[in-house]
């Protein structure tokens, strides 16, 4: 807005405050003081008198900061040691939720009950799992260590003929049917399935004693003997021929 614009504003609005107030001089008002008043009220009510004032976000976003300064303020005087108390707590406090957060992994929707295949890509050899498995342990890329360990452990099985090779088979799966044939490691195989699952499907990190487990399950697979289902008894025949 204009300077000159402004200024006459101020003069009109303060001679209608004179009006309805007096002159400032001591002299008697001579138009009524309710009738002077409501003129300086719509006066002052103009847009021209307001152009410049917040709009409503902005009162709002005053308000709130306000109230979020009386609450600070109200627990810094609670808090001891006033605002470098506060400061302190506030400070503890992130690294608790820090610690937690690395304490659960990652935050996923995906399920952590191993809903997709054990094998996404290409068919490979279990000493080709095996190879990739020790690769990433060597660089200490745990996770992805062991998932190679729980492929190359699931497709040593079906080489051997213990499993089945059926594409989509989940790591739960697997660990149930091959505890059926290899049941002294049966707890084992549920132990290594979980642990595949939380680190492909939940976002755990691993680390190298579960990379140890599956390793050392591996290896002791490869010298376990196999328990073959019983055969069922055949049916006696039954007996022919008639009373004599």
């Amino acid at each position: 807005m204009p300077g000159g614009h402004v200024d006459a504003l101020s003069r009109r609005a303060a001679a209608l405050h004179r009006a309805a107030t007096g002159d400032g001089n001591g002299s008697p008002v001579t138009t009524p003081r309710l009738p002077a008043r409501e003129d300086a009220e719509r006066e002052l009510s103009r847009p021209e008198y307001h152009e410049h004032d917040p709009n409503f976000f902005q009162r709002a976003l005053d308000w709130l900061w306000d109230r979020i300064g009386d609450l600070l303020s109200a627990a810094a005087g609670a808090a001891p040691g006033g605002w470098i108390g506060l400061a302190v707590l506030a400070l503890v406090l992130v690294l608790l939720l820090v610690a937690l957060r690395l304490r659960l992994g990652k935050l996923r929707a995906q399920p952590a009950t191993g809903a997709a295949p054990l094998f996404a890509d290409r068919l490979r050899s279990a000493a080709d799992h095996r190879t990739a498995a020790e690769s990433h342990a060597a660089a200490d890329h745990w996770g992805a260590a062991v998932q190679e360990r729980m492929r190359a452990l699931v497709r040593s099985l079906e080489e051997r003929a213990l499993l089945d090779p059926r594409p989509g088979r989940t790591a739960d799966e697997a660990a149930a049917e091959a505890g059926t044939a290899l049941p002294d490691h049966a707890d084992q195989l549920r132990v290594a399935a979980r642990t595949f699952d939380e680190v492909t499907y939940a976002g755990h990190p691993a680390d190298q004693a579960a990379y140890a487990l599956l390793r050392d399950l591996d290896l002791a697979l490869l010298r376990a003997t196999p328990v073959l289902p019983t055969a069922l008894p055949s049916p006696a025949p039954s007996p022919r021929g008639g009373t004599t």
